[in-house]
C-alpha cells in the first residue's frame, strides 16, 4: 500500500493510531516495537515484516520455542484472514512468538508508564496484579479468573523489568527496525506527506477525533509542557512527532526519548486525538472471558458529533467557517448492516473508515467510504468486499449539492495562484518603474 500511495501525484496523510506505532518502532520506541510485533503475529503478517521490511524474526521465533515449548499458547492462536503465501508460519509457533512479544510488551509498556506518571495509567499496569496461586487478576478493583496463568519470564519480585534473554532479544529487533532502509523510506514519506490534520478548501481532515469532556469542553492533555487542548493539542502531538524523529538525541537526549515517548500514548492514551477510548484492553482480552472487561469506552466526543452546534465548535477552533467547513474523520468503522450512518451533524462531518482492515467487514458489512468532493457536490462512495470477476462497483449517494458551483479561484489552489500572480505583476512593475534593474 505504502509503495502504491508514494506513486500518487497528490497524496496526504493524516496519521492514525497504527501509523503513529509503526513510527514509533522505527525511532526505537521498544514498547511500540512489542506491539507492532504483537499484531504483526497475531494476524499472520510475517511477510509484511521479513520480506518487506527485513525485520529479523529467527530469534524471536527460536527463544519463543525455547521458553513456550510444550506450551500451546491458545490465547494467542492468530487470526487467519488470508493465506500467507511469501512467508507462511505455522498457527502454533505463531501463538507461541505472539505470547513471548506480548509479555514483552507488557513490561515495556509498564516501565514507560513509571517514566510519565502525568499520563495517569498506572491503574493500566496488570501484571504485578496477577495472583499466580488462584489463577486470577484485578482489573479495576474486580478479580477475574484467568485462563493463562504460564508467565516463566516474569520475576513476580520485579515484573515489568525484562529478562536478560528478552532485553537482547529487544535490542536486536531495536536495531533490525532501527536500521531497515524500507521502513526509513516509508517513514519519511509519512513525515513528508503526513500530518495530525489538514485543512483543504474549507474542510477539515483529520483521523480519529478532538477529546471532549462529558460538558461539551476540549479535554486537556497533562503534558510536561503544560495542559493542551483542542487544536493546541493536535499541534503539540505534531511536534513531538516531528522531535522524535528530527531531534539530535546528542544535544537533548531527555527531550529525545520524552518525544519518543510519546508516540506509544498517542497509539493507546485515553486523551490521545488518535485514539479515542478510555483503555486498550489487550491484557484483558488475552487472559480473561469475561467479555465486560474487554469493553473500551469511546470519548465523549463520538456523542456529541450528532449535534451540529457542538461540530460547528471544533470547526470554530480551527477558525473556520462553519457555514463552508466540513469535517472529515476516519478511524471508527461504520456498521452500515446495523443501519450507522457516516453523515453526522446535520452534514458536516463524515466518518469514512476506508474499510482495507478485513477485520471489520463482518462487522460493517460493506469494506468502507470514500468521499468524493468536486465542484458540484459532495459524494459517499460505499464499498462492497471485493471479488474477482463480480460486480464491484460502489453504491454512490450524494450528499450535498453545493450553493453555486466552486470556481477555481475559491479554492485553496486558486488563492495560491492569485497571490503568484500579484507577486509577478508587482515584479513586473517593479521592473518597469526601474526599481529592479535588469542584467
Amino acid at each position: 500500500i505504502m509503495e502504491e500511495l508514494m506513486c500518487f501525484h497528490d497524496v496526504d496523510i493524516q496519521w492514525g493510531n497504527h501509523d503513529v506505532d509503526w513510527m514509533g518502532a522505527f525511532c526505537g520506541n521498544p514498547a511500540c516495537i512489542a506491539n507492532v510485533l504483537r499484531i504483526a503475529t497475531s494476524y499472520n503478517s510475517f511477510d509484511v515484516l521479513e520480506d518487506g521490511y527485513g525485520i529479523n524474526l529467527r530469534p524471536l521465533s527460536m527463544f519463543a520455542q525455547e521458553v513456550y515449548g510444550n506450551d500451546p499458547c491458545t490465547c494467542f492462536t492468530p487470526h487467519l484472514w488470508d493465506k500467507n503465501i511469501a512467508d507462511s508460519v505455522e498457527p502454533e509457533l505463531a501463538a507461541k512468538m505472539c505470547k513471548t512479544i506480548s509479555v514483552m510488551m507488557w513490561k515495556l509498556e509498564g516501565q514507560l508508564i513509571r517514566r510519565h506518571p502525568e499520563y495517569g495509567l498506572e491503574h493500566r499496569m496488570l501484571l504485578h496484579k496477577v495472583n499466580l496461586e488462584k489463577g486470577e487478576v484485578e482489573v479495576d478493583g474486580k478479580i477475574y479468573p484467568m485462563k493463562d496463568c504460564n508467565f516463566p519470564t516474569v520475576d513476580w519480585k520485579d515484573p515489568y523489568t525484562l529478562s536478560e534473554k528478552e532485553q537482547e532479544l529487544m535490542d536486536t529487533l531495536t536495531y533490525s527496525f532501527t536500521h531497515s532502509k524500507v521502513l526509513k523510506k516509508h517513514i519519511d514519506f509519512f513525515f513528508t506527506h503526513g500530518s495530525m490534520y489538514k485543512i483543504i478548501n474549507h474542510n477539515i481532515l483529520y483521523h480519529g477525533c478532538i477529546p471532549m469532556t462529558e460538558d461539551e469542553e476540549f479535554l486537556p492533555l497533562s503534558t510536561r509542557d503544560g495542559e493542551v487542548s483542542g487544536k493546541r493539542l493536535m499541534d503539540y502531538c505534531e511536534q513531538k512527532c516531528i522531535e522524535a524523529y528530527f531531534m539530535n538525541e546528542e544535544l537533548d537526549p531527555n527531550g529525545k526519548l520524552y518525544a519518543t515517548d510519546f508516540f506509544w500514548y498517542l497509539w493507546c492514551g485515553p486523551k490521545s486525538p488518535l485514539f479515542g477510548k478510555d483503555k486498550m484492553t489487550t491484557f484483558e482480552h488475552c487472559f480473561i472471558e469475561d467479555t465486560e472487561s474487554h469493553k473500551e469506552s469511546f470519548n465523549s466526543y463520538y456523542k456529541w458529533i450528532e449535534k451540529e452546534s457542538y461540530v460547528d465548535k471544533i470547526i470554530q477552533e480551527f477558525d473556520e467557517d462553519p457555514e463552508l467547513s466540513h469535517i472529515v474523520n476516519g478511524h471508527v468503522p461504520v456498521k452500515s448492516k446495523k443501519g450507522e450512518s457516516p453523515i453526522k451533524a446535520s452534514g458536516k462531518l463524515f466518518i469514512i473508515d476506508g474499510g482495507i482492515s478485513k477485520a471489520y467487514h463482518s462487522k460493517t458489512g460493506i469494506a468502507g467510504y470514500t468521499l468524493i468532493y468536486d465542484s458540484k457536490h459532495l459524494s459517499l462512495a460505499k464499498h462492497k468486499d471485493f471479488h474477482k470477476g463480480e460486480e464491484n462497483t460502489p453504491e454512490i449517494q450524494m450528499v450535498e449539492r453545493m450553493k453555486t458551483r466552486i470556481r477555481i479561484g475559491e479554492t485553496d489552489k486558486g488563492i495560491e495562484l492569485r497571490k503568484q500572480m500579484t507577486d509577478l505583476l508587482d515584479l513586473l512593475e517593479a521592473y518597469q518603474n526601474g526599481e529592479i534593474k535588469e542584467a
